[in-house]
């Protein structure tokens, strides 16, 4: 019986060691390769061709929810497993539209992410039992729905910007990509992030998560 072919991007040495471990202990499982940012994860992803992609949101470069649609579009039979830290309903929500067919929490990868990668083998939905309930939720009920609210006033440039971060991409690319300095995009950034009252790339992920524009990017 052929083995179940697993390829896994995580921007977290310890963790994406982790995650190698698990799938090695298991005996129809195969690790092809492992990836560390967005584009070389894509590039692994294309190359190798695997059963399964396990995809962490938050990748530099290229966040996980882009390069899930990606896939998604590019090889419809790739089953794709999102393993994050946020267990928000918006995050949830963007990554089933992209694509993926799994949603596993970081913290319960031991006991939940070989079943993902089973059941998603097979055609099926996993969603992690933590993060179950909120799909049968109003929005108005669900985890993180006040961070979908009315937006803070950002001007146009400070959202164009913050958007980008969300995507992944450096300061220097999308200053790059806007014809504009390294210091104005800093200084856009840091505009944003202090209207919004945000103080990090995960914030600024899940902020762009929770006003739809992971979908868009």
């Amino acid at each position: 019986m052929s083995k179940i072919r697993v390829a896994i991007a995580d921007d977290h040495p310890i963790i994406l060691a982790g995650l190698g471990m698990l799938i090695r202990a298991e005996a129809d499982l195969e690790l092809v390769g492992e990836a560390m940012s967005g584009p070389d994860a894509l590039r692994l992803f294309r190359e190798a061709e695997p059963d399964i992609a396990v995809i962490d949101i938050s990748l530099p470069e290229m966040n996980g929810i882009v390069l899930t649609r990606r896939l998604a579009e590019d090889f419809p039979a790739m089953g794709i497993i999102v393993l994050t830290q946020h267990d928000d309903r918006a995050y949830l929500s963007q990554a089933l539209d992209a694509g993926a067919r799994g949603y596993v929490l970081k913290k319960s990868a031991s006991q939940c992410l070989v079943n993902a990668i089973r059941g998603v083998l097979v055609g099926g939905l996993y969603v992690d039992p933590a993060m179950a309930a909120q799909m049968f939720l109003p929005p108005a009920c669900a985890k993180g729905s006040k961070a979908a609210g009315k937006p803070a006033a950002l001007a146009p440039r400070e959202t164009e910007v913050l958007k980008q971060f969300a995507a992944g991409l450096t300061a220097k690319a999308i200053a790059g990509q806007l014809d504009l300095s390294l210091s104005s995009i800093e200084t856009y950034k840091t505009r944003a992030m202090d209207k919004l009252g945000i103080k990090s790339r995960a914030e600024i992920v899940r902020y762009a998560a929770a006003q739809g524009w992971l979908a868009s990017i």
